[in-house]
């Protein structure tokens, strides 16, 4: 496994990080004990996770399930980089959900109780808030890391000039901000490329793309639909997204065929090879699904192979940052 700092921290952590969404809805508390465990053997150390995960109001059912991994003991928690959210509705009552004060410090200790620990080593904002003033933001979370309960703070999902808010507000108030922004980000999702990016590496934020198959497009489709043994890529938006950009996918899975490689780690690969992205995100269902994503480290990515990532998902606009991608 290799490691990278996050962000501009002295933390490391591996190069993959694990989620955790499928845990509890799509994956049993047995198997997701084992996929943990055996992510640790391979080194995996970054597990990321939310208080809505599980998808039952207010239980955190994934976080229990993480929980009760964690307390089996054995060195599990000290061996892993714990992230998990807020901002989701946990409650139908008007403050169950957000960036208040009131309901970060209130989810941060239910995430705690949650997940059998004492600490969450990155705590996330889900969402941007836009009613809740930052000056309201950073003191719950400066309370929850002087209280030792919050190591890092990160976003998920915010615009660049929402990065560039926080970071200014932070320091303003001498205190370290953020840390790590979580996006969508692949070979077919790059509008981040434009600001997000740029603003990450500006203010010293690590990047954590999150659906890096894009639904699963990019991890093989055509050829798991041919040998009827498709997944995610043959439901919803993804059979949407398939009929639409069928013609890329298909030279997509020749390109890794000639590499020998296979198209879901092709994909983990680029995402490694872009600047400023710490790890990519892994949502297996099974062993074998993490087992199979080690090969990524394998993929072999020259000048030509990168050229052709393009032409088949070409960048926004001129590809880059703004306002080049768009202007002179």
């Amino acid at each position: 496994m290799e490691y990278t700092n996050l962000g501009r921290t002295g933390l490391s952590v591996s190069r993959l990080c694990l989620g955790t969404m499928n845990f509890g809805p799509k994956t049993t508390e047995p198997d997701s004990f084992a996929i943990m465990d055996r992510a640790l053997d391979h080194g995996i150390n970054f597990f990321d996770t939310a208080n809505v995960y599980g998808w039952k109001l207010g239980e955190g059912v994934t976080e229990q399930i993480i929980g009760r991994w964690i307390a089996q003991g054995g060195g599990r928690r000290e061996k892993v980089v714990l992230a998990t959210k807020v901002y989701g509705k946990m409650q139908e009552w008007p403050n169950g959900q957000g960036l208040s004060a009131r309901h970060i410090i209130a989810e941060a200790e239910a995430s705690l109780r949650r997940l059998q620990t004492d600490y969450i080593d990155l705590y996330q904002m889900h969402h941007i808030s836009r009613s809740t003033p930052w000056e309201e933001i950073w003191q719950a979370m400066e309370l929850l890391v002087a209280q030792g309960k919050v190591l890092y703070v990160g976003s998920s999902n915010f615009a660049g000039w929402h990065i560039a808010q926080a970071q200014e507000s932070a320091s303003r108030r001498h205190f370290l901000g953020l840390v790590a922004e979580q996006c969508i980000y692949n070979l077919m999702a790059r509008t981040v490329e434009l600001e997000v990016l740029p603003a990450a590496r500006q203010y010293g934020l690590g990047v954590i793309p999150w659906s890096p198959l894009h639904g699963g497009l990019l991890s093989g489709a055509i050829a798991k639909a041919a040998a009827g043994s498709a997944g995610r890529s043959s439901e919803g938006r993804a059979a949407e997204g398939l009929l639409q950009h069928r013609t890329a996918i298909e030279a997509y899975e020749k390109l890794a065929a000639s590499l020998d490689a296979d198209p879901s780690n092709l994909a983990l690969a680029w995402l490694l090879a872009q600047d400023g992205v710490t790890a990519p995100i892994i949502g297996p269902r099974t062993i074998e699904q993490l087992d199979s994503t080690l090969g990524t480290f394998d993929v072999p990515l020259d000048e030509a192979t990168l050229q052709r990532l393009d032409e088949l998902f070409p960048p926004v606009g001129n590809g880059g940052p703004g306002p080049e991608a768009w202007a002179w």
